[in-house]
């Protein structure tokens, strides 16, 4: 477990690196957001929440998308996917991706969204949801 703590803590080290975009605020019906979600359920990607950060006067984005992945190609399956359809439907490429070797947690950056593609046990180790819990929290099932 430590292992995985070290190597994961870089994800959301790399959150701090950069600036939440001046842009208009999005919500869940934006194209981004609706891309992202529906690209992470096409891969029958677990447990999708979206934790809506916009009110929370430090968090670095406006959401996160948080799903689980049962085994490491499925994990890397729906981060490659979440990529391709974002710059497909979007025509956007994420500010940052990290993860792919550690193949645990998979981070891709968009500024306004942040997903979050991880296996079981990082999942429930960083406890993401509750760490902000202060934001409002959907299920998307």
């Amino acid at each position: 477990m430590r292992k995985i703590k070290n190597e994961h803590l870089n994800n959301l080290n790399l959150l701090e690196t950069r600036q939440k975009s001046t842009q208009k605020r999005l919500t869940r019906n934006s194209r981004l957001f609706k891309t992202i979600l529906n690209a992470i359920l096409e891969k029958k990607g677990e447990n999708v929440v979206s934790l809506d950060l916009k009110k929370i006067p430090e968090a670095v984005t406006d959401f996160f998308i948080i799903c689980q992945a049962t085994n490491p190609i499925q994990l890397k399956t729906i981060a490659d996917y979440v990529e391709e359809m974002v710059k497909k439907n979007c025509g956007e490429r994420p500010y940052s991706h990290s993860g792919n070797k550690g193949e645990h947690w998979i981070l891709i950056d968009y500024i306004d969204i942040v997903v979050h593609v991880m296996l079981p046990e990082p999942r429930k180790f960083y406890k993401l949801e509750e760490m902000w819990s202060d934001a409002e929290i959907k299920e998307h099932n």
